[in-house]
């Protein structure tokens, strides 16, 4: 059962694989690859504006930061000018803690860059290839399209397709009949020829038989014979009395024949 099962389920595949392949069209599969590659390449480019839009936003708080530093750099001096050196020492602790927090966010920016221009790079390329994609797209598609064409216009012409393979079939069946009906049509007219056909058509129209035949003759000769000898006995009968009135006559006859 394992195996009659496994060469069930290639069975399946085969046939599904060949109704996809006879269904699947080149050119809608080549333009669903370019509309996905397309869209990779637009995932790509807000990517990128993703990247800059990050990069700005630390950068302006990076502006703000320096503005910060120089700003607690002035209030220290002006605090330690003034004998504030409680104040002038606040000052500078946040200071040092904003330029910590600059000197971050100038490395985060610094990242940024480096992976905005990767992903710029990127996207060039990407761009190229979508672009030659497009372009062999195109041409395969033309080239698809012509060669469907040549081989429909081959098909007809040489009558391969199924329609005209299917016509094909049919001229060759009606040719077929036509010498059946042409060989029954030569066998009759030769049968007829051999007088093979005389005993039937004259079944049921008074026609004989040899048989038949034969005894009408014997039945014929038989009533000739009978008629002679009735004649035979009708002329024995006149001459024996006498009296018929052609004997004399038969007689003079005789006579004056000598």
């Amino acid at each position: 059962m394992p195996g009659l099962a496994g060469r069930f389920s290639t069975t399946v595949k085969a046939k599904i694989s060949k109704l996809l392949d006879r269904a699947e069209d080149p050119a809608e599969t080549l333009d669903y690859g370019y509309q996905k590659q397309v869209e990779l390449l637009q995932n790509v480019k807000k990517g990128i504006a993703d990247v800059v839009t990050s990069k700005k936003r630390l950068q302006m708080q990076s502006d703000k930061l320096r503005q910060s530093v120089v700003k607690l750099d002035t209030q220290a001096r002006q605090a330690l000018a003034q004998g504030r050196e409680d104040l002038a020492r606040t000052a500078l602790e946040r200071k040092n803690v904003a330029q910590t927090e600059l000197q971050s966010l100038d490395t985060q920016v610094t990242e940024l860059e480096t992976q905005q221009e990767q992903l710029i790079e990127n996207e060039k390329k990407l761009r190229a290839k979508v672009e030659t994609f497009r372009t062999k797209k195109e041409v395969i598609k033309a080239q698809y399209s012509a060669s469907e064409a040549q081989v429909r216009i081959s098909e007809a012409a040489t009558g391969v397709g199924e329609e005209m393979a299917d016509l094909g079939l049919a001229m060759q069946r009606a040719e077929d009949k036509v010498e059946n009906m042409r060989a029954r049509a030569s066998a009759v007219d030769e049968l007829e020829k051999a007088g093979a056909f005389d005993d039937i058509t004259q079944i049921g129209s008074g026609g004989q038989d040899d048989i038949d035949k034969e005894l009408a003759q014997l039945s014929s000769g038989a009533e000739v014979e009978d008629e002679l000898a009735k004649m035979k006995a009708e002329l024995g009968t006149g001459s024996g009395g006498g009296g018929g009135a052609d004997a004399p006559a038969l007689e003079q006859g005789k006579e004056g024949g000598a």
